[in-house]
């Protein structure tokens, strides 16, 4: 182990997520030639870590606190995070997610010492951070005030990083880009649930939390008059209650079914016919990673930001379905347009059988190993 580079990774926790997830496939994979400190802001871990690595913690606390305490107590984390940099003299901080972005970036009010400030953006701040809401309105003057301060952003995908230049003020010189990555390996060796989906119909998967912006209404209106297709929904959330109600109005109770939280949804993508997104935004979606790595073609919605990169869209179009190598993209929004899409599935079998192979070979872009390869490289240069 070279001992003359030290590493912070900061984020909020270890819950499960596709941000907590980079940092337990890249602290170890850095620690194995750097000394490597995680920092988390309160004690939620779903993803364990080797044992020698170091966790650190800025706050205890465990419960939610309002977004006007969440602001208040920005520089007290701040403040703590740079006696901690200075104490075991960290030469590279790198944070995930906005909160830990701000800290991180507030930490240099209370310190002289130097190391090299590095965070990632998750999400398309424009989106993410729309409307009139005081939150929102916060939110886009911290990012446009705090951000340019970074020595580099790194963004999973293009749009984020684009987004973050014309409308946040970062210099495109301190920008990079790193995809997400995928354990192919684990997931190739997982077994199908083949037994699971009737076959008479044609199954359908999708994953996501049951909140506002995964737009979940969005597909059962979307499905609705395709009476030999069902849909299997993966996740949980706030809006399961009115998903239901939906169901039921709808006539869908034998046709769409909410299957909750799945530890393990690869073998039921290796069994489906194909994935159903209908997200309103993103930043750079796992979950299609994850059907992709399976094998499962896509149709989803063109939304900001990730699925047009994923895919390789060439040609982004907001009148009309937009076909892909590894699926279908639609408007966000235009259920016409989504049930078009689906139609064309539906009534071309032989077009789902195709996009296998190109999925396969497509997927090996964001193989962990590279993925995390290009993470050390950028950091530490």
């Amino acid at each position: 182990m070279q001992t003359d580079l030290k590493i912070s990774i900061y984020i909020n926790s270890l819950a499960g997520g596709g941000a907590e997830r980079v940092v337990s496939y890249l602290a170890p994979y850095l620690h194995k030639k750097q000394k490597v400190y995680v920092v988390l802001n309160n004690a939620t871990i779903a993803y364990t870590l080797p044992e020698d690595i170091p966790i650190i913690y800025l706050s205890s606390k465990k419960e939610k606190q309002n977004g006007l305490l969440k602001l208040l107590n920005l520089p007290f984390l701040a403040y703590r995070y740079a006696k901690f940099l200075k104490k075991e003299q960290i030469t590279h901080s790198f944070s995930l997610l906005t909160r830990p972005c701000y800290v991180n970036i507030m930490a240099r009010w209370f310190t002289n010492h130097n190391y090299k400030l590095i965070i990632s953006e998750r999400n398309y701040p424009s989106m993410q951070y729309r409307g009139s809401s005081a939150q929102a309105r916060i939110n886009r003057r911290l990012v446009k005030w705090l951000y340019p301060k970074s020595d580099l952003v790194i963004s999973n995908a293009k749009a984020s990083a684009q987004d973050l230049v014309e409308n946040f003020g970062v210099n495109s010189s301190k920008t990079a880009t790193i995809y997400n990555p995928i354990a192919i390996d684990r997931i190739s060796a997982i077994e199908p649930k083949s037994d699971f989906f009737n076959t008479a119909y044609v199954n359908a998967v999708s994953i996501g939390r049951l909140v506002k912006e995964k737009n979940h209404t969005f597909l059962l209106d979307a499905i609705e008059p395709f009476k030999n297709l069902r849909l299997y929904i993966f996740g949980e959330g706030e809006l399961r209650g009115s998903l239901e109600e939906k169901i039921k109005n709808l006539g869908l109770e034998n046709r769409v079914f909410l299957m909750g939280f799945e530890s393990n949804p690869f073998q039921y993508l290796k069994a489906a016919d194909f994935f159903l997104f209908g997200s309103l935004n993103e930043g750079f979606p796992n979950v299609l990673l994850e059907a992709m790595c399976c094998g499962l073609p896509i149709i989803s919605t063109n939304c900001k930001s990730g699925p047009d990169e994923m895919l390789e869209l060439k040609e982004a179009k907001t009148d009309d379905i937009m076909f892909t190598d590894y699926g279908i993209l639609t408007p966000i929004e235009d259920v016409i347009l989504m049930q078009k899409a689906i139609h064309y599935v539906l009534d071309s079998p032989d077009y789902l059988v195709k996009r296998k192979p190109l999925l396969k070979r497509r997927i090996t872009d964001f193989e962990k190993e590279t993925i995390l390869k290009l993470y050390e490289k950028t950091i530490l240069n």
